[in-house]
């Protein structure tokens, strides 16, 4: 089970800014598209990661000063990424041990994809129901 299967299931479209955009820009399109992160793009290179949290942080330090700002100088880089043969499993670990909800997926330098834990936990339950269904009709078969 890889990140190639999930993608499959919920397509490559992905929202992202990039590093120029004013952090009220970026926080105006996470309000708007009711997600909770973008990748930042520069060039076709993933090169941070722009989420609720990035805003949190700056707005309690620095208050609405924060919202002036450029995407670049409040988002968390350099972005940890995954490409799309990564396993489910290693992804979840990762974003538990990192404490992320979101994984740029990148092929071959260009942004490819995005899977939030979500994706992840859905994708795991769905797996498992499955084998659980095909163990419940071949117990009942025999």
């Amino acid at each position: 089970m890889t990140i190639s299967a999930i993608l499959q299931g919920k397509g490559r479209e992905v929202i992202q800014v990039s590093s120029d955009e004013s952090v009220l820009s970026a926080v105006r399109l996470l309000s708007e598209k009711r997600i909770g992160c973008v990748p930042v793009v520069d060039d076709g290179q993933v090169v941070g990661v722009f989420s609720e949290r990035d805003l949190l942080h700056h707005v309690a330090r620095d208050g609405a000063a924060a919202l002036d700002r450029r995407v670049r100088d409040v988002m968390t880089a350099p972005a940890i990424t995954i490409d799309e043969k990564t396993p489910v499993i290693h992804c979840l670990s990762l974003m538990t041990k990192r404490r992320i909800r979101h994984l740029p997926v990148v092929v071959e330098g260009n942004l490819a994809g995005l899977v939030s834990i979500g994706d992840l936990v859905k994708f795991r339950i769905d797996s498992i129901e499955s084998e659980a269904a095909a163990l419940r009709n071949y117990i009942q078969s025999a």
